[in-house]
């Protein structure tokens, strides 16, 4: 049976390098953001999302929803799919991992294999890789 998970994705790039978090007892790097909770939008999930793990506030004028990728997730069992819709949008405030979060970094296109593989492909998709 398949399951589909349903996340909200941010993409934040500084030059070639993209945002990428860790969690607490990951080995993988992730796009921030989180799974969309029942009853919200994926505009809602990023906000929320992105409060919790980084600390910061998403302008809500500036987000723009980039597209959805969908594929198998990272250490889930076989035929869990992770639906990843992915905004781009401004901040205000000081990035810093929160909660869950363990690590933030500035990953190149070079350091790609770091990441999760939705991320990998997400990433080769908008860099053109």
């Amino acid at each position: 049976m398949i399951k589909v998970i349903e996340t909200a994705n941010w993409i934040l790039r500084d030059g070639e390098n993209i945002l990428s978090v860790r969690s607490h007892g990951r080995d993988r790097f992730y796009l921030p953001g989180g799974k969309i909770d029942p009853g919200e939008t994926a505009r809602e999930a990023i906000k929320r999302e992105i409060k919790e793990e980084l600390g910061v506030d998403l302008i809500p004028g500036t987000l723009r929803q980039l597209g959805t990728f969908a594929g198998q997730g990272h250490n889930l069992p076989e035929g869990s799919i992770v639906r990843m819709t992915c905004f781009t949008g401004y901040y205000c405030g000081t990035l810093a991992p929160e909660r869950e979060i363990a690590e933030l970094r500035w990953l190149s296109p070079r350091e790609r294999h770091l990441m999760a593989p939705m991320g990998q492909k997400i990433t080769a998709a908008l860099f053109d890789i």
